[in-house]
């Protein structure tokens, strides 16, 4: 184990904080000997049974059932306002952060951007150990959304993580070492790993991501000890001109048309929420999209193409198929359903059923029954266009054709990021409320013309690139219309409680507690605490960035404790800075953790101005920048922001250097893969290069003149 991997001393530490720009928080020495003492195993009772150890914070959503409700107490609604900042640890990376940390015995186990993992003293937060995967940066155009995780998972005395570059790994919970690691994917091709593993049975439970960019889906399971592989259920089928590997997919292949589906993989990637009734024994996971978007190419515009945007139910054991229930047949709008899914016990009619509950990207609320998939209830949680309604005889969505774009371009809401995300949302028994982190997003959607191509760092979607305005007032003006909601929403009557707005989408997952409270971190840089009944804001707390992962709580030699993971990254700051509200944050990584009378504090919010430079020349004529903005939009937009405004993120190539400039060709085509910036010059002819560097020419002249004007503007008159 080399020392990048594993650090455990304060000189490796000074080490990174000299290579990477970045420290640890800490004047001491990471604090290893607070692992010496032997950890009580975590098992499968352990979880099942995690109300009689409210204190810890065993699995991905506390409980099996991933409810995200802890029992605790001691900060409730009335002493709330007594918050304080415990600790903070600063994370290597300052990118998206979307990991909900674990807290087992006094130690906490969390993850950064790069699948970097850090074990922290819960009560201190001194670093007891860090391993970093070394994630090859090349790999970073191969994911859709930022190089981002959202955490580990822990089973007897060893933590699992994905990695983002495909591998399972397993570590020795008290001292970071590397004990066998596994790649889950054919890492020639687009997948990607960013979300946390989960352990049934001894089975560590794993997916992987990379719908958008021609990969085909599937969940595997491996063993606990050995990593040895026991079985792997694919979402889609296989070469429809062949025998299909099971019955379920036998049944599905049916339902699909043409062949450019498999030759471009399908898509039905399961990059999130897993959900697992012990008493049932089913595991419950939530499929994504096709590959490509566009159903038209996909499937030649017909069929249901199971089992994407769905909900299944296999068992654990074998990766049996038991049932699904499918939210958006033939989805052509990227409405996943890997959104987070909860099982609760509902009284409804009457009569307490078990249910399994979600939120899925195309806006409507869903109650089924988790023992048979039998669809109770179903209601649209947010303003959508694309369905009036779920047909409660069919299950299926009654759709409108507002959102049909095969013929021409049409406004379809929700947009690619979902009424509701991946951020987590909450339950609480004690209140009968969801607590969703949802969203109010539009697009105009059109085809593309033609069936998309299928390569390395490429989007394939088969949808034409955003047709977005370069004018930055025009921007702001078509982003009005996105909001942010802390709706908590009841699921018997299908209505809202009450909910709170915010400025921007994008906002953070929730906890709920018996404290009688709703925690939530903001996309404007924010950590909130809600009362639970009423939405009434109760406390708020700088955040220094936007924080978009869910907190959690646990307790310590009997001090209960709030933990926020903060850091602005993600899809929605990663593609849409000119269309969202100015919500004036960078991306900053930390861990955040409060207690009653926390009287720490955090440094000054990073602020980075960087000064204009002067453009070089633009030669291009109108033709040539309309092919650069079109070719900007499809391959650069995802990573940099449509018409070359960015977030903190990454960088703003508006603000290109001189240099940079002079390199342009060869940063394009892979001259920078080692620091992060994919190649794409395998993807477009040298003239189509030109025409991009044009356009971003052309849209740095239009911020010297943008600021030349404010400065004017700003100027008093003189008489």
């Amino acid at each position: 184990m080399s020392n990048r991997r594993l650090a455990l001393a304060g000189a490796t530490c000074l080490l990174l904080t000299l290579a990477l720009g970045t420290g640890c928080d800490r004047d001491k020495e990471p604090a290893a000997d607070k692992t010496e003492e032997k950890a009580k195993a975590v098992t499968a009772e352990r979880i099942i049974q995690a109300d009689k150890e409210p204190g810890n914070w065993m699995s991905h959503g506390r409980t099996y059932d991933e409810q995200r409700f802890s029992p605790l107490d001691q900060v409730n609604s009335e002493n709330v306002g007594e918050l304080g900042l415990a600790w903070s640890y600063k994370l290597d990376v300052d990118r998206g952060t979307e990991a909900t940390a674990l807290v087992v015995d006094g130690v906490m186990y969390t993850t950064g951007a790069w699948s970097i993992v850090y074990a922290l003293d819960a009560r201190t937060g001194e670093l007891l150990w860090k391993y970093d995967p070394e994630v090859p940066r090349a790999v970073a155009g191969r994911g859709c959304c930022g190089v981002v995780n959202r955490g580990v998972a822990i089973w007897e005395n060893k933590l699992y993580l994905g990695t983002f570059d495909g591998r399972l790994v397993a570590l020795d919970a008290k001292t970071g070492r590397e004990l066998w690691s596994e790649v889950t994917v054919d890492q020639n091709k687009n997948y990607t790993i960013t979300g946390a593993p989960r352990v049934i049975n001894g089975k560590v439970l794993i997916g992987n991501g990379g719908a958008e960019l021609g990969v085909r889906g599937y969940i595997s399971a491996y063993d606990a000890r050995t990593g040895e592989m026991i079985w792997r259920f694919y979402t889609v089928p296989g070469d429809p001109s062949q025998p299909q590997s099971n019955a379920a997919l036998e049944e599905a292949v049916k339902t699909w048309h043409g062949k450019l589906w498999y030759e471009q993989g399908g898509g039905g990637t399961v990059w999130d929420s897993m959900a697992y009734d012990p008493e049932l024994d089913l595991l419950y996971i939530g499929t994504g999209n096709g590959s490509p978007w566009n159903i038209k190419y996909r499937s030649e515009g017909k069929g249901d193409n199971l089992y994407l945007s769905s909900i299944v139910a296999l068992k654990p054991d074998t990766g049996e198929y038991v049932w699904h229930y499918q939210t958006t047949p033939g989805d052509t709008w990227d409405f996943t359903a890997t959104q987070h899914i909860i099982l609760a016990d509902l009284e409804i009619a009457g009569k307490k059923r078990k249910v399994l509950m979600q939120a899925p990207k195309n806006g409507f609320f869903y109650v089924i029954d988790r023992a048979t998939g039998e669809l109770i209830s179903a209601n649209n949680f947010v303003p959508i266009n694309w369905a009036s309604g779920i047909d409660m005889e069919t299950g299926r969505p009654i759709k409108t054709g507002e959102a049909d774009y095969s013929k021409e371009p049409k406004l379809v809401m929700p947009s690619p990021f979902g009424a509701h995300n991946w951020h987590p949302m909450s339950y609480n028994p004690q209140t009968g409320l969801v607590y969703i982190p949802a969203q109010i997003t539009f697009i105009v959607h059109a085809d593309l013309g033609q069936p998309p191509a299928s390569a390395i760092n490429l989007w394939n979607v088969g949808i034409a690139p955003f047709d977005i305005p370069d004018s930055e007032d025009e921007m702001a003006k078509m982003g009005e219309g996105f909001k942010g909601l802390l709706l908590a929403w009841d699921p018997v009557k299908q209505e809202a409680a009450w909910s709170v707005e915010y400025i921007s989408p994008w906002n953070g997952g929730t906890l709920s507690t018996a404290g009688n409270l709703v925690f939530q971190g903001t996309a404007d840089g924010r950590v909130t605490a809600y009362e639970a009944g009423s939405g009434k804001l109760l406390w708020e707390s700088p955040a220094n960035t936007g924080v978009i992962a869910a907190p959690m709580t646990y307790t310590v030699d009997g001090e209960q404790y709030v933990t926020f993971m903060a850091g602005w990254g993600g899809a929605f700051p990663l593609v849409t800075p000119g269309l969202e509200p100015d919500i004036k944050v960078q991306a900053e990584a930390r861990v955040l953790t409060y207690k009653l009378g926390g009287d720490q504090s955090l440094p000054p919010a990073k602020h980075d101005p960087v000064p204009i430079p002067t453009p070089p020349e633009l030669t291009a004529d109108a033709e040539q920048l309309a092919l650069g903005k079109f070719f900007y939009q499809g391959l650069c937009a995802t990573c940099h922001g449509v018409s070359v405004v960015s977030s903190s993120v990454t960088p703003d190539l508006r603000y290109l250097s001189a240099e940079t400039h002079e390199q342009f060709n060869a940063i394009v085509a892979g001259a920078r893969a080692d620091k992060g910036m994919p190649a794409f010059g395998h993807l477009i002819q040298p003239e189509q290069m030109e025409a991009i560097h044009q356009y971003i020419i052309k849209r740095s002249h239009d911020l010297v003149k943008r600021a030349e004007e404010m400065k004017a503007s700003a100027e008093p008159e003189v008489e």
